[in-house]
């Protein structure tokens, strides 16, 4: 999957997102390690709401940020992006 970037066109190489809920309202928020066309890894924190992507600002709960980094492997490039080992909160 690619996407468009402030950098340009990038592929989405990996991605974990969280399903959240407060006040009777439902969104997500996702982590996405992301190749340039130009082969410079960034990384993107978004939300979701209805099937759509959207940016900032995103707000995430300790419990959810722990629930995304257990959701990645342990061989995660994403995990290591944010310095974490992957798999294991």
């Amino acid at each position: 999957m690619t996407t468009t970037t402030p950098w340009g066109r990038a592929e989405v190489i990996e991605e974990v997102k969280v399903s959240q809920r407060v006040a009777g309202k439902s969104f997500g928020s996702v982590l996405q390690l992301l190749t340039t066309e130009g082969g410079e890894e960034l990384v993107r924190i978004a939300y979701t709401t209805d099937g759509t992507t959207r940016r900032g600002p995103v707000t995430l709960r300790l419990r959810d940020l722990e629930q995304l980094r257990a959701k990645l492997p342990d061989d995660s490039r994403l995990a290591t992006a944010f310095g974490w080992s992957g798999g294991d909160a």
